[in-house]
């Protein structure tokens, strides 16, 4: 097949507002990935130049704390950490039996199939996201970032003063005027086709549908801060675009799940490697909010009109009875598989050779 021919940046297309006030030399963050990255991976895309990301919001704050060491164990060079502003949706900790049972319902045929038990109703015991914070500020990471709102005044505040960049993600142009008026450094303009989760905090996230095309210029028109454009973007073409967009730089997720260095399990690798991400859709059903992923048995027998579905987290915990089943059974219909809209453009096993090949085809550094 001919290789598609793209322009190319200028030769100083790495120095930008974002690299500048990042301190690295490639405008290319790796998306968080939460609960799906490595350390190895973070320190790994950092040590290559760009920033390496990692997902802690489903940590207890001592794990958070390894995780950091572990990572500056590996490199030196700036990372970041990412967590969720919100931790729960309204409702989740007045849930009822009644409703996990209700909610249970169509999961268990499928737990009963590979020869698991149903599990039983546990209160819900919240995680504090300024129980996490308060690791990576004593920590005094290079970089934190976060989805679904804003921190408090307190912590961005002691983010200053402690040198920590700090990272806002928007879904809508109303949101990236919200974190810049908050002093936050760099707002991520996040469209919809990204994989995972959507990181909408004004609005619902079903009304925060905005694709990357459409967002990203808006989003350079409302603010000054340095934006990094997310969804959708996978090879040297979607780089080039955001940039002719009004983009300081790039956030990229899926390509860096097919990597060795990922946390993904074999089936999740060979479905991005194999290309078998053509139907990517957005669901409430895994976690109980809304986020992509590839389509498969599992969404096709939760997300139904009928379906109960409980509020974020409890549906998150939930729906991970069946799927931990699924992985040791190895029965890739029934995991959840987040990716984005390009998922099919992931070539790469390793992210030196990724990073080698989309500077070498961008224009090079």
């Amino acid at each position: 097949m001919m290789k598609t021919r793209i322009a190319k940046l200028d030769k100083n297309w790495t120095d930008t507002k974002l690299t500048r006030r990042l301190g690295i030399d490639l405008p290319i963050i790796q998306g968080a990935l939460g609960g799906l990255n490595s350390q190895r991976l973070t320190a790994e895309v950092s040590n290559l130049g760009g920033l390496g990301s990692f997902g802690a919001h489903g940590l207890e704050p001592a794990a958070i704390g390894e995780a950091i060491s572990e990572i500056r164990s590996f490199s030196s060079k700036p990372f970041a950490m990412n967590l969720w502003v919100s931790m729960e949706d309204e409702g989740a900790g007045s849930a009822s039996e009644a409703e996990f049972q209700a909610s249970l319902r169509a999961l268990l045929p499928h737990i009963a199939e590979l020869g698991g038990t149903a599990p039983n109703y546990k209160p819900y015991a919240p995680m504090r996201f300024e129980a996490q914070a308060r690791v990576l500020l004593d920590a005094n990471i290079p970089v934190f970032s976060f989805i679904c709102g804003i921190p408090s005044k307190e912590i961005l505040d002691e983010c200053k003063g402690r040198g920590i960049v700090t990272i806002g993600t928007a879904t809508t142009p109303d949101e990236a005027i919200a974190v810049e008026q908050a002093g936050i450094d760099i707002v991520c303009a996040s469209g919809f086709e990204a994989g995972g989760h959507r990181g909408s905090f004004l609005r619902p996230a079903a009304q925060s549908l905005i694709g990357t095309f459409s967002l990203v210029p808006q989003i350079a028109d409302a603010v000054s801060i340095p934006v990094a454009a997310a969804g959708g973007i996978a090879d040297a073409r979607g780089v080039i675009a955001a940039f002719a967009l009004g983009a300081d730089g790039v956030q990229i997720g899926t390509a860096f799940l097919g990597m060795e260095e990922s946390g993904v399990n074999a089936f999740h690798r060979a479905a991005l490697l194999n290309h078998q991400a053509d139907d990517t859709v957005l669901t409430r059903a895994l976690t109980g909010r809304l986020a992509r992923g590839i389509r498969n048995g599992l969404i096709d027998a939760l997300d139904r009109p009928e379906s109960e579905i409980l509020p974020y987290p409890l549906q998150r915990a939930l729906v991970r009875n069946l799927t931990a089943l699924a992985e040791k059974s190895t029965r890739p219909d029934l995991l959840q598989m987040w990716a984005g809209q390009s998922a099919n453009l992931t070539r790469h096993t390793s992210a030196s050779a990724y990073l080698r090949d989309l500077v070498a085809e961008i224009g090079g550094a």
